[in-house]
């Protein structure tokens, strides 16, 4: 368990499930640059935090959700949380003013597409595992909602994926600990990164070119 003044943000575990020189950047060096994607994923946060909370039908929604992990040692904020009504009494918690119990389910908002691997899934299971600990309660399952295709992708929390979101809690602490940023290493991931004049500002154009043309011709 962590203490208050321990805790790191929560978003950071997606950056480090993406790459942890990136994460290092960001969390140990304060390093940050905005480009189009992230102006576009930034704008698509504060639209969604800044909406009302609202009950349609069985689902009530709430907005900017505060969150918090003694367990994991993280905080954060939830985009939205979405609490459905339990079909029977044996599931749920309690909602003020609401009739029945209700299951918490997490909904994290995203710009562009799915991606490989699970640095998304994590995010979100790490925001599920914070709730659990906040409401006493189980959440099986969230969604992440991504802005090109306009859909929601369903991620189940299973022992799996809690199992690397717990590991990579713990590695995001071990990184903060160490104050070591991890030496820079040219990936495809590279090219879509907003730090990459930051991370490696001898990387010329024409090198990310060559990463996306065989990124395409393996597809």
């Amino acid at each position: 368990m962590y203490d208050e003044d321990q805790l790191l943000p929560l978003s950071g575990l997606q950056h480090l499930a993406f790459c942890p020189r990136q994460c290092a950047l960001i969390h140990l060096e304060q390093c940050w640059s905005e480009n189009v994607l992230t102006a576009a994923g930034r704008v698509m946060h504060e639209r969604v935090h800044s909406g009302p909370s609202e009950t349609r039908g069985d689902v009530r929604t709430v907005r900017g959700l505060a969150l918090r992990s003694l367990r994991l040692g993280l905080s954060g904020v939830a985009d939205a949380v979405e609490f459905h009504r339990a079909l029977n009494d044996a599931d749920g918690i309690a909602l003020p003013k609401r009739r029945g119990l209700w299951i918490p389910y997490p909904v994290e908002y995203k710009r562009g597409r799915p991606k490989r691997g699970n640095c998304d899934a994590v995010q979100l299971c790490a925001q599920a595992i914070c709730l659990e600990e906040m409401l006493g309660t189980t959440v099986p399952e969230g969604s992440l909602y991504y802005g090109e295709t306009r859909r929601r992708t369903v991620v189940t929390f299973d022992d799996s994926l809690r199992a690397e979101t717990e590991r990579l809690a713990d590695e995001f602490h071990t990184l903060i600990s160490s104050k070591i940023t991890p030496a820079a290493e040219l990936k495809p991931c590279c090219k879509s990164c907003s730090l990459t004049e930051i991370c490696m500002p001898k990387v010329t154009r024409s090198a990310v070119a060559y990463i996306d043309r065989n990124l395409k011709e393996a597809s």
